[in-house]
Order: structure tokens, then sequence, then C-alpha cells
């Protein structure tokens, strides 16, 4: 009974070590760069868009966010 508890101890520390090393390690890798987000509105897109509304404006403005502009 004893063997069997030193065994299951001595397996838990070292898939303890184990792991924590694991996560060490992804830890570490590089994270990917972000690019710019450009500013919200017509002006700081590449290509102005013909008719442009305050629906576009707003559209426009809550992106990234999920959750849609709270003015409708």
């Amino acid at each position: 009974m004893t063997n069997t508890l030193i065994l299951r101890l001595g397996l838990g520390i070292a898939a303890g070590f184990l792991l924590k090393s694991a996560l060490d390690a992804r830890r570490m890798q590089a994270t990917p760069r972000l690019e710019k987000v450009r500013d919200s509105g017509p002006e700081a897109m590449r290509e102005t868009p013909s008719d442009w509304d305050m629906v576009d404006e707003q559209a426009d403005q809550s992106f990234p966010a999920s959750d849609p502009p709270a003015n409708y």
C-alpha cells in the first residue's frame, strides 16, 4: 500500500512538471503581429464609398465589436 502511494505521488509530481514545462514552452512562442486597424469613417478608407449615411457610420464605428450600435 505504501509503495503504490509513493508511486502515485511520484507520477503526479512528474505529470505536474511535464504540464508546467509544456505551458512554459507554449508561452514562449512568438505572438503574431497585428496589423494596424484603420480609423472609422469614409475618409480613412482606401476607396471612398459613393453613398455614406448614418447607419453606415454607426456600423463602421462599432466594428470590430460584436454588439450592434445602441442607437437604432
